[in-house]
């Protein structure tokens, strides 16, 4: 990203000055439960922003970079404290301000994007009432002219009929349409600095390339400098000019995108970039981080990240490392870099081992023919039907035991329904759920009752999947005594262990509860939960998402090795391409409840055919600064499955529609590399 010249005001600091300087800063929370010590959540922090730039604050979850953020703001939770440090903006030290002086600071000179709009927008008030609160706080313009200035902020974040818009609720808005409302509000004040917090993770991947190809456009429009916290490197190195790593409350890396990309200097930072998927690593294991965050409400007395650290020497337990150089963009707090530049040998990827190979490998298992789950809308004083939300809408798959199939699309296309219709949790409207010639589509409930061991789902939210009033023992072996697999307590807590063990819990954890494991380990206890009942299919809605790149590596590791050693099959849901690239052997692309392509990961992947598979793979940010890729732009957000459009359902968004696009909806072609393909516009090579 080219660095542009700060926009000109009274206030502002020349091009090439420090535009923010944090040196020092240490902020402490109140004890957690059952403590006695403080949190301190950052210590001793310092970086710099100079006008026009993008500083990334990269790590894991847990590492303080959302509180660096409220920090800054000084927007802390109840109890909070910045205990000593300094915050300069422009020269003016934000920590010695009083709350009324900050106030002005806050939405003015310094604007904030939080991780969620949903919880940061008032449910109650139109989006353009919220923005033009900001206007009248931040801007002091006469009350008549404050309309006309929320609908030219509307119009810059790219808000379609934004006069239409601004009289709308947030419940009435997409996500990527209420994150473009909270960057409106936050460039309300036209700040110098913004502050994004990881302003993308809950977005599908055309939409996050939308909002940050806004984000970059606004910037170079005004020379705002981007603080930008993250845990996602294929951002960080298409949006950042700098980044800075954090690990356990304090920063362990600063460098360049460029210089950090080439060789990450500190092993934590090293681990982070070898622990991402590919295709190229499909052979073996990801790397992983062992362990996890420590907790911060201690005293450290040498490196924290040593315990896990794969590079430790004695030396590293009672030492603490300070800054040293790892190149002309590059400093690090690494004891190893005390004598120059230190040998990082390639971590090679360990093979997965195999088990003895499933009897019927490869065969068919299970398909789907038409597949429908349409769900009625109701209205009026008798609840009359008036229409349905065709969520899934005539899918045909096929499931092949031992194997992966990725389903992919963005959100709301009918991934996750398509999922339960197999599994029978919604009843299909049509068509049938082939298992073994077995039509589950037609059973009874007390007819499918013997097939439920056989098909199992891990959900993407292990947490809000789980009785948080049962201990694990109970939660993994509820599906045995419902089952009758293991009637007796005994031997109900022998397979427990079993299964624990088998998915890297110790059997000690039988007798916790869910709140008291972390969220890598709470998915592994719902994959053994899953594995009880020696399942053939199990459903994978989007287990990794909500999950950190090093955790996300184990449980992919784990899902493959368990696939080896038991023959299982999978049904991958997911938007993730890169985890699609290392795990899956098959792809289905899903638009608004079809499939529109399907094929091998190789197909997809390197030769797209269909329009909407190569806009959502041109839209995945690569974590390599020197593979810069043409995003293709989506207009607007997917139609809803209630009124989809006539002919191609993707028509209205497609860059290389016609006419007779809008006609009908385009037959099944199947190519001559075997993939199947719905557009008219597709030739066969």
């Amino acid at each position: 990203m080219n660095r542009t010249a700060a926009a000109v005001s009274v206030d502002a600091p020349n091009a090439g000055d420090v535009l923010l300087e944090v040196a020092g800063l240490t902020t402490e929370l109140p004890p957690s439960r059952g403590g006695e010590r403080p949190v301190r959540v950052c210590d001793d922090l310092g970086f710099s922003v100079e006008p026009g730039e993008t500083l990334a604050l990269l790590g894991e979850s847990g590492c303080g970079k959302s509180m660096t953020a409220l920090s800054l703001m000084r927007l802390l939770p109840l109890g909070g404290r910045i205990v000593s440090g300094s915050v300069r903006l422009g020269g003016t030290d934000l920590l010695r301000l009083t709350e009324r002086d900050m106030r002005r600071i806050r939405g003015g000179r310094m604007g904030m994007i939080f991780q969620e709009p949903q919880t940061s927008l008032n449910p109650v008030l139109t989006v353009g009432a919220q923005i033009a609160e900001a206007v009248r706080v931040h801007e002091g313009m006469p009350r008549a002219g404050i309309p006309a200035r929320v609908v030219e902020l509307l119009r810059a974040v790219g808000i379609p009929d934004p006069a239409r818009r601004a009289e709308e609720y947030p419940h009435q808005l997409s996500g990527g349409m209420k994150q473009r409302i909270m960057i409106a509000m936050a460039l309300a004040g036209d700040p110098e600095l913004l502050i994004a917090d990881e302003p993308t993770t809950a977005l599908d991947v055309t939409i996050q390339a939308q909002v940050l190809q806004l984000l970059k456009g606004v910037q170079r429009e005004r020379g705002m400098a981007v603080l930008l916290i993250t845990h996602d490197l294929g951002v960080v190195a298409e949006t950042a000019d700098r980044l800075a790593v954090m690990y356990a409350g304090q920063v362990v890396e600063q460098a360049s995108v460029d210089a950090f990309f080439a060789g990450p200097a500190h092993p934590y930072s090293r681990k982070l970039l070898e622990s991402l998927p590919d295709a190229d690593k499909r052979s073996g294991s990801l790397a992983v981080i062992p362990g996890r965050v420590p907790p911060l409400d201690q005293d450290f007395t040498g490196c924290r990240f040593a315990p896990r650290c794969f590079r430790v020497m004695d030396r590293c337990h009672d030492t603490v490392p300070g800054w040293l150089d790892a190149g002309a963009e590059q400093r690090v707090r690494c004891l190893l870099w005390e004598g120059g530049s230190p040998e990082f040998a390639p971590v090679a990827a360990q093979e997965i081992t195999s088990g003895v190979e499933a009897a019927g490998a490869g065969d068919e298992l299970l398909r789907t023919d038409g597949l429908k789950v349409h769900f009625p809308i109701r209205r009026g004083l008798f609840k009359r039907t008036v229409g349905h939300v065709k969520a899934v809408d005539g899918v045909d798959l096929t499931l092949y035991t031992g194997r992966t199939l990725a389903l992919v699309g963005e959100s709301g296309c009918g991934k996750t329904t398509a999922g339960k219709g197999i599994l029978q949790l919604e009843r299909p409207t049509a068509g049938a759920v082939r298992y073994e010639g077995v039509d589950l589509a037609r059973l009874t409930p007390g007819r499918l009752r013997p097939y439920r061991k056989d098909l199992q789902v891990i959900f993407q939210d292990p947490f809000a999947s789980m009785n948080p009033r049962m201990l694990v023992e109970d939660i993994v072996g509820e599906g045995l005594q419902a089952l009758g697999i293991a009637p007796s307590r005994a031997e109900r807590r022998k397979r427990v262990a079993a299964l624990l063990e088998q998915v890297g819990i110790s059997e000690q954890a039988m007798g916790r509860y869910p709140h008291e494991f972390s969220g890598g380990q709470r998915q592994r206890i719902c994959i053994a939960r899953a594995l009880a009942v020696e399942p053939r299919l199990i459903v994978c809605d989007e287990p990794t998402s909500a999950l950190d790149v090093s955790v996300q590596a184990q449980i992919l590791n784990l899902l493959k090795q368990l696939q080896q050693d038991l023959g299982l099959t999978y049904l991958f849901i997911t938007h993730d391409i890169s985890v699609v690239s290392y795990l899956a052997h098959e792809v289905a692309v899903m638009y608004l409840g079809r499939i529109v392509e399907r094929g091998t990961t190789e197909q997809i992947l390197a030769e797209p055919k269909h329009p909407y598979t190569r806009a959502l793979l041109s839209a995945v940010p690569v974590a390599d600064p020197e593979r810069r890729r043409e995003i293709i732009q989506l207009e607007g957000d997917m139609p809803s499955p209630a009124h989809p459009p006539p002919g191609c359902h993707f028509h209205p968004r497609c860059p290389e529609a016609i006419d007779a696009c809008a006609a009908a909806y385009p037959p099944e072609s199947t190519l001559q590399d075997g993939r199947l393909v719905r557009c008219i516009r597709v030739e066969d090579a």
